[in-house]
């Protein structure tokens, strides 16, 4: 049923990580599935880039490029088809191009409790269930 399953990661959320890892894995191990684990990197504001030096983003992508791939060996991934993707943007519009990418069957990603802000502006877990065009599984934290 699912043969390629995409996990956005906030490298900061660490508690619902746990969470989004147990279940995407549980699905993959029962359909064969790989997992492709996301993180996407906030663009800077055109006027905050002048602040930063040269090459900022560059180093800033390495970076969590690293820590993605930290975090994946801290799990037992052991005999699963791992991909890590990091990209630049908008975090709901990386997640569903990338998605479409990969033709992704199923998205597992966290949600945090919603804040009132959240109710005008939509959260990210949100965007991406409304405009996916595959089944999202929302993991709260």
């Amino acid at each position: 049923m699912y043969e390629h399953i995409l996990i956005p990661i906030d490298l900061d959320a660490t508690n619902v990580n746990e969470k989004v890892v147990e279940a995407a894995l549980d699905l993959a191990t029962r359909h064969d599935a790989t997992l492709h684990f996301l993180n996407v990197v906030p663009p800077l504001a055109s006027f905050a880039s002048t602040f930063f030096p040269e090459g900022f983003q560059t180093k800033a992508t390495e970076a969590a490029r690293q820590r993605l791939h930290t975090f994946t060996e801290a799990h037992d991934l052991s005999g699963m088809r791992v991909q890590h993707i990091v990209t630049h943007g908008a975090i709901y519009d990386q997640i569903i191009e990338t998605a479409e990418k990969l033709a992704a069957d199923l998205i597992v990603m966290a949600s945090h409790h919603p804040e009132a802000r959240d109710y005008l502006l939509g959260p990210n877990a949100a965007r991406v269930v409304r405009h996916a065009d595959c089944s999202v599984m929302v993991v709260r934290d």
